[in-house]
């Protein structure tokens, strides 16, 4: 990834805003949108031995934007191998035996969602505010442990506002007026 474009995420994911400068114009854009993103390592294989940093080559000042980070690794299991390769095996069959699963129409999701950001507005209740508190101090402890040698992202401030806005989701989603521990 450019330094530029490190930058322009650096200035997006912190502040929701993206500056531009062209043909003498310059503007400050609002940019209120998610962010997903993925990346692969460096070496083309994920080395165990290696910090997460090491492995993907990015700057902890730009890991620190992203709410969740999943780390995503491909263990070679022959169990599992073979599920996924007789699955991909029958997509390529006329009529595949696939089983039917229940999930919702796109105009059904889009009112859900709609609804949920229009009219339910969670607050933390007590219990929840002194869990993520809690939850909060001990990433603290885990990430200044002395005498670990790998590099490590510490948390920071960003991780608590994380959690909170993780947290009011999940109450948004269940369409709770209370996150609730």
């Amino acid at each position: 990834m450019s330094d530029n474009a490190r930058s322009m995420l650096h200035e997006v994911m912190e502040q929701q805003t993206v500056s531009i400068a062209k043909a003498g114009i310059i503007a400050s854009l609002n940019a209120r949108t998610s962010v997903l993103a993925c990346a692969n390592p460096t070496e083309s294989r994920y080395n165990p031995r290696l910090s997460v940093i090491d492995n993907i080559h990015l700057p902890p000042t730009l890991l620190s934007r992203f709410d969740l980070i999943y780390l995503i690794l491909d263990k070679a299991d022959e169990q599992t191998d073979r599920r996924l390769a007789k699955h991909i095996v029958s997509l390529h069959f006329e009529n595949p035996n696939l089983e039917e699963l229940e999930v919702l129409d796109l105009p059904t999701l889009v009112s859900y969602i709609s609804y949920a950001r229009k009219y339910v507005h969670p607050q933390l209740s007590d219990e929840a505010a002194e869990e993520l508190t809690r939850g909060y101090v001990e990433m603290r402890k885990r990430g200044n442990s002395p005498g670990s040698r790998k590099k490590v992202i510490t948390a920071t401030a960003r991780q608590i506002e994380s959690l909170i806005r993780l947290s009011e989701a999940l109450a948004r989603m269940r369409f709770s007026e209370v996150v609730e521990v």
